[in-house]
């Protein structure tokens, strides 16, 4: 039997129960998740990380999609969160709470308000007998570098078409966002040799030539500041690639040669660049820093890359959102998400969502009541105009 369908609140309290931090598996809020949606007319596929400990789903509602046409609506949400571990949270993070205008908890604008409006209206929709398909891809490990989006897409058959017109759901206010920029995060680990420092001389600093390889970073990012990029003029406040370290992690003790270091940096890739020339920057000038040090190695690797987002404008989903939300203007966002990968399976994908990004990732995280209703109605009106 079918199980009843929550209201959003109701269920965005259940998806919000789970501490689906990106350092645990999401095993348990995909499960709930699919036994919600067990229903006549949804169909659940599960699509487990390589290690299994975590699962991507694809949800089906309608026909399958037509590969002439590949009309219908599809709606995307990560199901992980970031830690909340902060000590101002006012109260229990995994406990959806209300405070009048607000619905506070982990995850409740980043992401699972949208989730439980997305996995409503597939519920819904499930004994409509849609013309068109509504599908819903439910990733893991966006916030840890859009992981489960980049599996999807590498493992999605490019012969099984997913419907063209696609939004992901990450807060934007009700923004329609058509661009952002994507997050290469790099790593360089440097090796020297370990020994007690009243006889330097038997050992070789790894934290010396680090911090020259840092300065190096610095000077690069000076000179990326300068560059011209496509699509500027869509980023006023950071016009430019942004490099930031953000992380360096070496030594044990005040009395040891440290050993080894790690330096841990990120480089935010505009519309329209490629990932790869900046990677080798960064490699070429970590490596000329560290060259003059005997005894040291380096290894420089790419941990993950988000590419960034573009699409046309000029598309009949971006016109209906900009119609519907007086909206005129581009928006764009400096942040990554999982479009930037599910564009790769042929997608025109929107960032569109209810929340404001400025309150994710923070303690007392929420999302306005009356924001999340409007939300609601919005994407279930969206399912009726593509797919109903």
């Amino acid at each position: 039997m079918a199980h009843a369908i929550l209201s959003d609140s109701e269920l965005l309290a259940r998806l919000v129960a789970f501490d689906s931090t990106s350092c645990n598996s999401n095993l348990p809020i995909a499960d709930f998740i699919c036994d919600y949606l067990d229903r006549p007319g949804v169909v659940v596929e599960r699509l487990p990380s390589p290690d299994g400990d975590k699962v991507n789903l694809a949800v089906f509602v309608g026909p399958a999609v037509d590969p002439e046409t590949v009309d219908g609506l599809l709606l995307s949400g990560h199901m992980d969160v970031v830690p909340a571990t902060e000590p101002e949270w006012q109260s229990d993070p995994f406990a959806l709470t209300d405070t009048g205008d607000r619905l506070v908890g982990r995850g409740a604008c980043d992401m699972k308000g949208f989730d439980a409006i997305a996995i409503n209206a597939a519920a819904e929709a499930a004994d409509q007998g849609l013309r068109n398909p509504l599908v819903l891809v439910l990733t893991y490990d966006e916030e840890i570098g859009t992981i489960g989006a980049h599996d999807f897409a590498q493992a999605w058959p490019r012969d099984r078409p997913l419907p063209r017109r696609a939004i992901i759901g990450e807060p934007t206010s009700l923004d329609v966002v058509r661009m952002h920029k994507g997050h290469l995060k790099m790593r360089a680990t440097l090796r020297g040799q370990e020994a007690h420092s009243g006889y330097p001389h038997l050992g070789r600093s790894a934290i010396e030539p680090a911090a020259r390889a840092v300065t190096a970073l610095a000077e690069l990012r000076e000179t990326l500041l300068t560059e011209p990029c496509p699509h500027a003029e869509h980023f006023p406040a950071v016009p430019f690639v942004a490099l930031n370290v953000g992380i360096v992690r070496g030594g044990s003790a005040v009395n040891v040669v440290p050993a080894r270091c790690d330096i841990e940096l990120g480089l935010r890739i505009l519309p329209g660049m490629a990932a790869e020339p900046y990677a080798r920057r960064a490699t070429e000038a970590i490596e000329h820093a560290v060259a003059g040090s005997p005894g040291v190695s380096v290894e420089v690797e790419v941990v993950c890359s988000s590419p960034p987002l573009l699409t046309d404008e000029n598309n009949d989903l971006c016109s209906h959102l900009y119609g519907l939300r007086e909206q005129s203007a581009t928006v764009s966002a400096s942040y990554a998400t999982d479009a930037g990968w599910l564009q790769e399976c042929g997608l025109d994908c929107l960032i569109f969502g209810p929340g404001n990004i400025e309150v994710a990732h923070k303690p007392n995280e929420g999302i306005p009541k009356d924001e999340f209703r409007q939300g609601g109605e919005i994407f279930r009106s969206l399912v009726t105009r593509y797919c109903a």
